[in-house]
């Protein structure tokens, strides 16, 4: 994890706003390392990364949060899943044979499609909410989402480049009277930040760049992560949920079963022993000494 894959949250003293800022540039490449993806590709997931870590970071739980993009164009399908730890992994879908030119915008990927965003805390119960794509980039789409679920004025602002992926959320707090021109006003000095700023210098310095004539506090940041949460006790799980004559069939034809994850990459082999023992799980019973 590089010193930079960091969230930092702050809060503004004279105005109810809070900010959030995020460089998740490792954990960006490690999403999209040996997965080969066209150069769009490889932008949207930076965008999608950098836009879930500062959703998960507006949320008061302890849980998941899926962010992902569905389509009928030649990417039907870019996801990111994150918790309030900050872990985070993604993938795509391209049709096969699909060619994505680069330079590509979201709409020729994804097409006519919408935003999904999966909230499951681990207590209470699981929401989702669904926008279509009608802006022309992944903040606005998230922008309407938040104006239409929450009723909350919300920018963000994500950056990529050759070098990482990072933004920043500006975001009226909840049950407070605003000034909206106050929250324009400060929407308005982050937009100037260039990419080369907010990716590379520490986040105190772009802070201080944009708010120096404007008072906060900035909380201590949290690390942002690439984790998957794959394992071969997971994949043994679903293959105890497929039929049983499908999974001896490839046992009979191939000698075993290879799980492969498409978030990392790792494969996960069992043969005919490790199929009868996930049928036959030893007995739990403890040994009685006498």
């Amino acid at each position: 994890m590089s010193v930079n894959d960091q969230l930092h949250r702050y809060l503004f003293d004279n105005v109810a706003v809070r900010g959030e800022l995020v460089n998740a540039s490792e954990t960006w490449r490690d999403i999209v390392k040996n997965h080969g993806y066209a150069e769009p590709v490889n932008t949207l997931l930076g965008e999608l990364l950098v836009a879930t870590s500062l959703l998960t970071a507006t949320l008061k739980f302890e849980g998941d949060i899926t962010v992902q993009l569905q389509g009928d164009g030649p990417l039907t399908l870019a996801v990111i899943n994150g918790n309030h730890r900050q872990e985070m992994r993604g993938v795509a879908r391209v049709k096969e044979g699909a060619d994505i030119a680069a330079g590509s915008s979201l709409k020729e990927m994804v097409g006519n499609g919408y935003l999904v965003i999966t909230i499951s805390p681990e207590k209470g119960e699981r929401y989702q909410g669904v926008v279509g794509l009608e802006a022309d980039t992944l903040a606005g789409c998230l922008e309407d989402y938040f104006m239409r679920s929450e009723q909350l004025p919300t920018r963000l602002f994500i950056r990529t480049s050759s070098q990482g992926a990072a933004g920043i959320l500006l975001q009226v707090l909840p049950a407070q009277d605003t000034n909206l021109d106050d929250f324009n006003h400060l929407a308005t000095l982050t937009e100037t930040v260039k990419s080369e700023e907010l990716i590379e210098l520490p986040a105190t310095e772009v802070l201080w760049r944009l708010y120096h004539q404007e008072e906060a506090t900035v909380y201590d940041p949290s690390p942002v992560i690439f984790k998957c949460t794959c394992s071969h006790a997971r994949c043994g799980e679903v293959l105890k949920t497929l039929p049983a004559e499908e999974v001896d069939e490839i046992l009979a034809e191939d000698g075993k079963i290879d799980m492969h994850c498409d978030y990392c990459g790792s494969h996960y082999v069992y043969d005919a022993n490790d199929i009868a023992a996930l049928r036959n799980p030893p007995s739990s019973k403890n040994t009685q000494l006498h």
